[in-house]
């Protein structure tokens, strides 16, 4: 039932986190894939957004570096159309990221942002996306076993709680389905799949075809595909990351699985 309070108790809280004042920064510099600029405050890890004139949407940037003072950013896409006049602003801490709850059944990209058109996430916490190593004498020992629902890998290759595993096989011999059976079967609570660097086409297909609504349900899908440059896609794989630690320090039992690695 559509309740109208809680609605506005989530457009209140949206609000809160908007920031009524704007500040901007220049262009100064561009050079191959780092783009230099002046007169922002900003942290390594932080994300910018660069405005110019004509283009419709802003482009993202990670700030990777200073020189002298300046700021360097590495676009997470094509930076046509970034000239002398172009703007910079900040757009939040973004070494820290939003997780809740409400990200069970979602499909998002490496930014967080949601891509499957199921409206907007409001989230409950911020968690850092470049979390400290745990201490090795902190991580509990392997010692129960993680049915993964599938009986081939229960009974042959048994996975423990903790475990980390590799999947090697070559192109088109079933790993996306078996990483859609294991999220569909698995006794764990929640599921955190990273699609790195695959192919369009592919993560749709894997989403309806291999996942399907059961899987989804319990599942955080992290896109970041093939044809996005290569800061997206490495903040994707620490996305999904960070997300898994959520549901873990809430007392869930997570499976983190990438697609891929490499």
């Amino acid at each position: 039932m559509f309740d109208l309070g809680d609605q506005l108790n989530e457009i209140k809280e949206s609000l809160n986190s908007v920031s009524a004042v704007r500040k901007y920064g220049k262009v100064i510099r561009s050079v191959g894939t780092i783009v230099e600029g002046v007169g922002i405050d900003v942290n390594v890890g932080d994300v910018c957004e660069i405005t110019s004139a004509g283009e419709a949407l802003p482009i993202k940037a990670e700030v990777v570096g200073f020189n002298n003072g300046i700021a360097q950013l590495s676009p997470f896409g094509p930076i046509n159309g970034v000239g002398s006049k172009s703007l910079i602003r900040k757009a939040g801490n973004q070494a820290k990221v939003q997780v809740g709850p409400k990200l069970l059944g979602r499909v998002i990209d490496g930014l967080g942002n949601p891509i499957d058109d199921k409206g907007v996430l409001i989230h409950d916490e911020e968690y850092p996306l470049y979390a400290d190593t745990m201490s090795p004498l902190l991580r509990e020992r392997i010692t129960e076993v993680l049915d993964v629902g599938v009986r081939a890998i229960n009974g042959l290759l048994t996975l423990g709680k903790g475990q980390r595993v590799g999947i090697f096989a070559g192109s088109g011999v079933g790993k996306s389905t078996l990483l859609g059976m294991i999220a569909r079967n698995t006794t764990a609570d929640v599921n955190v799949i990273a699609l790195i660097g695959e192919r369009g086409r592919e993560v749709r297909e894997f989403i309806e075809k291999d996942l399907g609504e059961e899987g989804l349900s319990r599942s955080v899908v992290v896109v970041a595909t093939s044809d996005q440059a290569p800061p997206l896609r490495i903040r994707g794989a620490y996305l999904a990351t960070t997300i898994a630690e959520y549901f873990r320090d809430k007392g869930k039992d997570v499976i983190l699985m990438m697609d891929s690695a490499t």
